[in-house]
């Protein structure tokens, strides 16, 4: 098995997540919560200084992750579809790894054929109100990624091990996978654009830079 991981927001899709259910609360929380995403996937904060102050804030629904689920696939990166099935037919296994939220990401992940999505979960009471989120999940702390990604190596002893991602959480995946590509479509990070070992701007890019 070969794996290829792709980070969602500002990857798969145009969008964070988390942002958008905070533009749902209005345009001050929108605000607050963009900036301490930006300052967080840039790497000027920790992401678990921010992680529950975020959600907290928001507090969102059942319906609001449907809303943003919705937003994830009309936002769609074009290639995104064809660079799946292609890097399938090189035999790679795409998944999802975020450190946004499972069930806002499960429609994008179903219209593009990817089953393993490795994101956080949100708990909603039998309403649909908010009730908290998985707080031991490894995407809601720095380093997190790089966690799944030695748990995914023990459950699959996979060959090759490749990451995508924008932002320094994904970047921070470098030492440990085969090939980390920084991607800059939608936000062209200083910083993983220079440290990245490959940097993209179209998803459709990536299947040639895909290791035998």
């Amino acid at each position: 098995m070969k794996l290829v991981c792709l980070d969602c927001d500002s990857t798969l899709s145009s969008l964070e997540g988390i942002d958008e259910l905070g533009r749902l609360r209005g345009p001050d929380v929108f605000a607050s919560v963009e900036r301490l995403t930006t300052d967080a996937m840039e790497g000027r904060i920790r992401i678990e200084d921010i992680f529950k102050l975020r959600l907290d804030v928001i507090r969102p629904t059942r319906a609001d992750a449907e809303k943003v689920g919705a937003q994830y696939l009309a936002t769609v990166e074009p290639s995104a579809l064809a660079m799946v099935r292609a890097v399938e037919q090189q035999g790679w296994t795409p998944l999802i790894i975020s450190g946004g939220f499972r069930p806002a990401i499960r429609p994008l992940a179903d219209f593009l054929g990817i089953a393993r999505i490795e994101a956080v979960d949100l708990h909603f009471a039998p309403d649909g109100s908010y009730a908290g989120f998985d707080e031991t999940y490894p995407s809601t702390r720095s380093g997190g990624k790089v966690e799944i990604i030695a748990t995914l190596r023990r459950e699959f002893g996979p060959e090759r091990v490749v990451m995508v991602g924008d932002g320094v959480s994904d970047l921070e995946t470098q030492p440990v996978v085969d090939l980390f590509v920084g991607f800059g479509r939608y936000v062209a990070r200083e910083r993983v654009r220079r440290e990245a070992a490959a940097f993209i701007t179209a998803l459709s890019e990536l299947p040639a830079l895909l290791p035998a």
